[in-house]
């Protein structure tokens, strides 16, 4: 579903087909989880062209996550931007997803390696969690404590607490999982920030245990625009299940509803809350945003 026989990828600065990429099996990143990537959409506008959204934003983060692992990338935002686009048109895609990755070479030491690769492929992909409404749950793992890892970095390895966190909840029946932060308070998904509404209202976990997601500040952005208090403020699972309404954010994910957490249900219709108006809002904007190259 990633990649066909004319698929190509950017990989060091080279054009190559998918299918004729390799990895080493001494890559540091593959024995240890040392690399670094980023998730991001483009979207036809309504004239036919493509715009990638939030490009610089996305590659900053890229760019900000390598430097806190000590990888030195070679590229400038300018530059990753130019070539993803590149990317879009050899591929002929429009509607995408883009997954920039940078990985290391062959160094089974535990130590920085000057070996690094910057990889970049696209395809189309769905929202990562659908359409529907999700079946949610409180799972039993917890966020990393933010003084063993730079939470706020796109860390390869940190995703291995959020497998678990999906796999433990999928097991169980449930949609999605929902992870807290050491101290119990409401964290973020395992791969999507979350928004609870309360009369009339947006609250949503602050930075400091969660990955501050772009989509997440962009829909904070949108709501104070729009005339929507928006609290970034810490809140605890009991406080979330009395909540009208919420929903998740992500590139990936886009914006999806929450129907219900450990099966009890929100009060209102999710149809006329306040993530579907902003799930409309955000849509338009996506579709609007100007190329920048």
């Amino acid at each position: 579903m990633y990649f066909n026989d004319n698929t190509k990828i950017f990989l060091n600065g080279d054009w190559i087909k998918a299918s004729e990429a390799q990895v080493s099996l001494y890559s540091q990143s593959l024995h240890y989880g040392i690399g670094v990537f980023e998730g991001i959409r483009s979207y036809e506008l309504p004239g036919g062209e493509t715009s990638i959204f939030k490009a610089r934003e996305h590659y900053e983060r890229l760019l900000y996550s390598a430097e806190k692992m000590h990888i030195v990338v070679n590229y400038p935002v300018e530059e990753l931007t130019r070539i993803t686009y590149r990317l879009l048109e050899h591929n002929k895609l429009t509607n995408a997803y883009i997954r920039p990755l940078v990985y290391l070479g062959n160094d089974m030491a535990l130590a920085p390696t000057k070996e690094t690769h910057v990889m970049i492929a696209a395809w189309e992909w769905k929202p990562l969690l659908g359409k529907e409404l999700l079946r949610v749950t409180i799972s039993p793992f917890r966020r990393p404590d933010p003084k063993s890892c730079f939470v706020d970095a796109k860390v390869t390895g940190h995703y291995i607490n959020s497998l678990l966190a999906q796999h433990e909840a999928k097991a169980r029946g449930f949609s999605e999982a929902l992870l807290l932060d050491g101290k119990g308070f409401i964290a973020e998904g395992p791969g999507a920030n979350i928004f609870m509404e309360k009369d009339k209202k947006l609250y949503t976990p602050p930075k400091g245990n969660i990955l501050p997601g772009i989509t997440r500040q962009t829909v904070i952005d949108l709501a104070r625009n729009a005339g929507i208090t928006v609290e970034e403020k810490y809140f605890t699972p009991a406080e979330l299940k009395e909540a009208d309404a919420a929903f998740f954010t992500g590139t990936a994910a886009e914006i999806v509803g929450i129907n219900s957490i450990d099966d009890q249900k929100f009060k209102k219709d999710y149809n006329t809350s306040l993530g579907a108006t902003l799930s409309k809002l955000y849509s338009q904007l996506v579709r609007t945003s100007e190329i920048t190259v």
